[in-house]
C-alpha cells in the first residue's frame, strides 16, 4: 500500500512535467522533417503555400504547417506519343515522339496545372503538326536534327510557367502510309537506275579520254623520234657538207664509195647461197675507195 501511495503522489506532483515533456517530444517530431536528395516538400499553413524544402534537414511549425505534396524531382520520361501530321507536299504521316523533363520549381507544378503529362503530350502534338506541315516529306526525313531542335524550343517556352525543364525531345520514327512507301520505293529504284546510267557514261567518257591520251601520248613520242632521226640526218649532211667544203670534190666520191662497199658487204652477209652480180663500175668504185684510203692513211 506504501508503493501505491507513493505512486499516487509521484504522478499527482508531476503529472503535470510528463505530460508537457511528452508535448515537447511530439512537436520535436512533428516539426523535424528529413527530404530525400531526390524529392522537393511544398509546405501548406492553412491552405495556403508556405514554403518549399530542399533535400536534408528542415523544421517546420507543428501544427500549423504541414507538408502537403511530395514531388519528386527526378528526370522523368513520357510514354511514346503518336500523332498524325500533314507535310506541305500533302502527305500524311504518323510521327513517335518521346520528351524527357523534371520538375524545378514544385510550386508552380502542384498549383498552375492539374496533369503534367497530359498537358506536356497535348503541347506536343501541337508542336509537332505545325512544324511538320511546313516541311515536305524529304526534309521530314532528311532533317529529323533541326525538327527535334524546334520541337525542344518550343516546348520549353510553352512549359516554363509549370515549373518544368525540359531535358530532351526525341522523334523515334516517321511511319508513312502503304501508297506512299510504294511511291517512295519507286522513285529510289528509278534514281538508282539514274546514277547507275550516269556512272557509266561517265565510266565511257573515262576512257575515250584516256585512250585520246595515250593516242597523243604515242604520236608526240613519233614525232619526238622523227625529230631526232632528222636531226641526225641534218648533222650527218652538214658533216658531208664541211668535208667538201674543205677536201673538194674527192671527200665526196670517198665518201659515196664508202657507201657502195658498206652496201655490197651487207648484201653479202645475208643468209643462204647466193651470187652477187658486180657491176663494172662497182669494181672501178672499190678501187677508187681503196686509193683515197690509202692516200688517206
Amino acid at each position: 500500500m506504501d508503493i501505491e501511495q507513493f505512486a499516487l503522489n509521484f504522478l499527482s506532483q508531476n503529472g503535470v512535467l510528463l505530460l508537457l515533456a511528452a508535448f515537447i517530444i511530439i512537436c520535436i517530431f512533428a516539426g523535424v522533417r528529413i527530404v530525400p536528395q531526390s524529392q522537393k516538400f511544398v509546405v501548406e499553413r492553412f491552405g495556403r503555400l508556405r514554403s518549399v524544402l530542399g533535400p536534408g534537414f528542415n523544421v517546420i511549425v507543428p501544427f500549423l504547417d504541414k507538408v502537403a505534396h511530395k514531388i519528386s524531382i527526378l528526370e522523368r520520361q513520357l510514354p511514346t506519343m503518336t500523332q498524325d501530321a500533314i507535310t506541305s507536299d500533302n502527305v500524311l504521316v504518323q510521327v513517335d515522339t518521346s520528351v524527357f523533363y523534371r520538375i524545378t520549381e514544385p510550386e508552380k507544378t502542384v498549383y498552375r496545372i492539374r496533369d503534367v503529362d497530359a498537358a506536356i503530350s497535348t503541347t506536343v502534338a501541337g508542336i509537332v503538326r505545325s512544324e511538320i506541315g511546313r516541311m515536305e516529306l524529304d526534309q521530314v526525313q532528311s532533317n529529323r536534327s533541326q525538327l527535334i531542335s524546334a520541337i525542344q524550343t518550343q516546348l520549353a517556352a510553352q512549359v516554363d510557367d509549370w515549373g518544368i525543364e525540359v531535358t530532351r525531345a526525341e522523334i523515334l520514327d516517321v511511319n508513312l502510309d502503304q501508297q506512299t512507301r510504294a511511291a517512295m520505293l519507286q522513285q529510289l529504284n528509278a534514281e538508282r537506275a539514274r546514277r547507275a546510267q550516269v556512272t557509266e557514261a561517265e565510266g565511257k567518257k573515262r576512257a575515250v579520254e584516256l585512250q585520246a591520251d595515250a593516242d597523243l601520248y604515242a604520236a608526240e613520242q613519233t614525232a619526238k623520234a622523227r625529230r631526232i632521226q632528222a636531226d641526225a640526218e641534218a648533222y650527218a649532211t652538214e658533216v658531208v657538207a664541211d668535208a667538201i667544203a674543205e677536201n673538194g670534190l674527192e671527200a665526196a666520191q670517198y665518201q659515196v664509195a664508202l657507201k657502195q662497199v658498206e652496201a655490197l658487204t651487207v648484201l653479202g652477209n645475208g643468209s643462204g647461197k647466193q651470187t652477187i652480180v658486180v657491176p663494172a663500175d662497182a669494181i672501178q668504185a672499190f678501187g677508187n675507195a681503196f686509193n683515197m684510203l690509202k692516200g688517206r692513211s
